[in-house]
């Protein structure tokens, strides 16, 4: 049986930057599940139709097709029940506040940091839709929204609640990494990958989480294709 990932990729297929796409492929590692990624394009929808959704992570397992970062998570738990990601109860809805967290707050301070980087990190044949719909959803250009200084200091507010749960732990699940580090951690992978701008000072707590989260499963996300791999490749 082949278990496949749809993944988002950019201007080199082994670019791969969705942060909902990285909640997985460590949810995965984390239950040493194997799986294919699949690489796919803002604008490939009809890869997508046999799931009904036009958007990924889509996770095919055997029979089993699985939409949404957050619900494959749960899947994960509920078919492989070995090393649980997100529990049940009050651990489940620790998880849920930080999906929340890292989307509602985490998300949109890195996005205002890093737009313009990302724009030029996706395949040129997804540019027009990525501005397209995300200037709609902004109100205005990506030039009007991008604001490196605005965007850090809102990161940094934001990370106070982070910096408070690392203070005490290694982990925002604990001694030991599990669903709530993995959602909020998708989401530094996706600036990580796309950008070279310093989100977090060396002396944060929150450095050192990153430091510790990238040397997982051996080494996952340190190993990640990152856009200064590749930018001189497409210049």
């Amino acid at each position: 049986m082949t278990r496949v990932l749809y993944d988002l990729c950019g201007i080199d297929e082994g670019l791969r930057f969705s942060p909902y796409c990285w909640r997985v492929r460590y949810a995965l590692a984390h239950k040493q599940l194997n799986v294919e990624t699949r690489p796919w394009h803002f604008t490939d929808k009809g890869a997508l139709a046999f799931a009904d959704y036009d958007k990924v992570p889509v996770l095919v397992d055997g029979e089993t097709t699985v939409t949404d970062s957050y619900a494959i998570l749960r899947y994960l738990d509920d078919t492989y029940p070995a090393a649980p990601l997100l529990g049940e109860g009050v651990a489940e809805a620790r998880a849920r506040f930080f999906k929340h967290y890292t989307e509602r707050a985490l998300q949109p301070a890195m996005m205002r940091t890093i737009v313009m980087d990302l724009l030029n990190a996706i395949d040129p044949r997804d540019r027009d839709y990525f501005r397209e719909t995300r200037e709609k959803r902004f109100g205005r250009t990506l030039e009007e929204f991008h604001s490196p200084a605005k965007g850090l200091s809102q990161l940094d507010a934001a990370l106070e609640p982070l910096r408070g749960c690392l203070k005490d732990a290694d982990f925002i699940d604990g001694r030991a990494p599990a669903a709530a580090d993995y959602l909020v951690f998708g989401a530094f992978m996706w600036a990580r990958v796309v950008s070279t701008a310093d989100l977090v000072s060396n002396a944060d707590p929150v450095y050192g989480w990153i430091e510790r989260m990238l040397d997982l499963h051996d080494g996952l996300g340190r190993q990640a294709m990152r856009i200064t791999d590749i930018e001189g490749a497409y210049r």
